[in-house]
């Protein structure tokens, strides 16, 4: 019984040893890091000029008043000036600056205030507004103190990580917490991987440094989950993302991303199903724009890519950013799943900043037509006109059925908008109301019961949509 009890403590023992020696110690304090990083955190201060019109006349007129409209020049002009706060750190002795787009965007003058006390002018170097970035080179000979970028890859959730920054205004705040979760995406930019921190982050943090245990910079602080402050949800741009943003703004003044030219979206387990894919996975081209490197290069519509430059696509999102950080005019291969097999195909990139597609197109309303209803999926279409094409300014060839009305049992009713352009269905193009009925009528038929549409929606984009009928 004594050697049972013997065994049963040393297995305790062997396995309390083992997990505190896999887990990293709780820092007594931050102190002795927090004095040797503020050095290199900055405050910023930036001005600019809003000009408003004074009613002149002592009443409001009421909303939608042509009297409004008639009359708002008589205002007199009032020039005022606004300030914004935010941070930001330094990464070169010379005084180089890093921060955020935001926070210096349409600044006239910007002030960046070093150890609490010093205050020298900054210029712009380069500004990235899709990743939230910008580089600023303080206008002086003086010497700084530098930080260092670490491997953000290495952040692991659970890891702890300090702040520091100047959140309303109170310059040299430090806060300390760990890292929440990886990977996050909040609809802020077009290029998000985001680091998730409990790390407080208040408005004026924006453009800080988040710092690892080693003082390295492992993110740029860019924004936080709710309007009145920090609620112990904070975000920021990782290391790896934002270095060579920031080394193509030091260089050129821009940035130099790398361009396919197609649409894509998520590949749902349906378009999966149909198109003979062992699992949801890949990007899907909805479209792609006319003489861009994918078009060249012989990419379609409906195909999947599984792999860019030898990297294996997972995930949709993944795809902009392997691509953006890609050296423009690079010939790179790109593996497509079509017509369910695997293709190779080699696209020499083009730029994205130079490209037509890099412009966003605005929402045009189509005029109205008769329409007709389609039984099965419980909607009515009617035929795509000239007047249609040239109103939303799509491809003058498109042929297709314009959605009218979606009824709300309709398989299609959590998926489609009305409006939608529906071009094919199952890789078949509809030129007419009974194309549509017929292939509808087949796939209802058959054992297969997943349809897989092609539509334009109402921005004019060019999507794929998986459809199981009942």
């Amino acid at each position: 019984m004594k050697k049972i009890k013997f065994i049963f403590l040393a297995l305790i023992f062997t396995f309390s040893f083992s997990f505190q020696s896999n887990s990293k110690a709780v820092p007594e304090s931050f102190a002795d890091l927090a004095e040797k990083l503020m050095p290199s955190v900055v405050n910023i201060s930036t001005t600019q000029t809003i000009v408003t019109n004074t009613n002149p006349f002592p009443f409001q007129f009421p909303p939608g008043s042509p009297f409004e409209d008639m009359f708002k020049e008589f205002g007199t002009p009032q020039e005022r000036k606004s300030a914004a706060l935010g941070s930001g750190f330094i990464i070169d002795e010379k005084g180089i600056v890093v921060t955020n787009n935001h926070v210096i965007q349409d600044a006239e003058d910007i002030i960046v205030r070093v150890n609490g006390d010093q205050e020298f002018k900054a210029k712009v170097l380069g500004a990235d507004p899709l990743m939230d970035i910008a580089v600023l080179q303080l206008e002086t000979d003086k010497k700084f103190t530098p930080v260092a970028f670490g491997d953000s890859d290495k952040a692991r959730i659970g890891d702890w990580v300090i702040a520091i920054g100047n959140p309303f205004g109170l310059g040299g705040t430090v806060t300390s917490g760990i890292i929440s979760a990886r990977n996050r995406s909040i609809g802020l930019s077009r290029y998000e991987d985001f680091i998730q921190t409990d790390a407080s982050i208040n408005s004026g943090n924006s453009g800080g440094p988040l710092f690892d245990m080693d003082g390295n910079v492992i993110g740029i602080n860019t924004a936080i989950l709710g309007r009145n402050g920090s609620i112990g949800i904070g975000f920021s741009i990782p290391s790896n993302s934002a270095k060579p943003v920031i080394s193509q703004l030091i260089e050129f003044g821009e940035t130099k991303r790398g361009w396919l030219g197609v649409r894509i979206q998520f590949v749902t387990q349906e378009i999966a199903d149909v198109e003979k894919l062992d699992e949801p996975r890949g990007a899907l081209v909805a479209s792609v724009a006319e003489n861009s490197p994918s078009d060249k290069a012989g990419i379609k519509a409906g195909d999947i890519i599984l792999e860019f430059n030898g990297e294996r696509i997972e995930q949709m999102n993944e795809l902009p950013a392997i691509v953006a950080k890609t050296e423009v005019g690079k010939n790179v291969k790109v593996k497509i799943w079509r017509n369910k097999r695997e293709l190779n195909k080699n696209v020499i990139l083009g730029r994205l900043e130079t490209s037509e597609d890099f412009k966003v197109g605005k929402k045009q309303e189509p005029p109205k037509n008769e329409d007709s209803k389609i039984e099965s999926l419980k909607i009515s279409v009617r035929v795509l006109s000239k007047e249609d094409i040239k109103t939303r300014k799509l491809p003058n060839q498109t042929l297709g059925l314009v959605v009218t009305k979606i009824e709300n049992n309709s398989p299609l009713a959590n998926v489609l908008e009305v409006n939608s352009i529906i071009v094919e269905v199952q890789k078949k193009k509809i030129r007419s109301i009974n194309d549509l009925n017929q292939i509808i009528q087949r796939a209802l038929k058959s054992n297969q019961k997943t349809i897989l549409l092609a539509i334009y929606n109402n921005q004019n984009q060019r999507r794929y949509i998986g459809v199981k009928l009942d």
